[in-house]
């Protein structure tokens, strides 16, 4: 799979800088000059690319989400927290630990990290 996209809405470009930018820590991409000119954003890291692109009657995805593979789950949870957003722990998928959260727009996200071998 090459990226994931998720929809925003228009002129959210900065609320999706601070979260996956910031909070998350990845890297934002210069879009092709042809899709620059429609809106949203790009980012890249761990090597997974998100594309944000801008829908006229946006909203939140409540139920589907991307699931993004980590490696410190827990730091990445206590680095969510600290910026204010909330960690949902499921432990209903066998052979990883996880969390669903949700950028600054609502959009669902799953977190999650293969269990060690005991």
């Amino acid at each position: 799979m090459h990226h994931v996209q998720l929809a925003i809405p228009p002129g959210a470009e900065d609320l999706c800088r601070a979260f996956w930018g910031e909070v998350l820590g990845m890297t934002e991409l210069q879009k092709p000059p042809v899709l620059a000119a429609r809106g949203g954003c790009w980012f890249r890291g761990g090597g997974l690319e998100v594309h944000l692109g801008v829908e006229k009657d946006f909203r939140a995805a409540a139920k589907a989400h991307p699931g993004i593979l980590v490696g410190s789950l827990a730091d990445l949870a206590k680095r969510l927290e600290s910026h204010g957003h909330e960690v949902v722990w499921d432990d209903n998928f066998p052979g990883h630990d996880r969390f669903y959260a949700f950028d600054k727009l609502g959009n669902r996200l799953e977190f999650l990290e293969p269990k060690r071998a005991a």
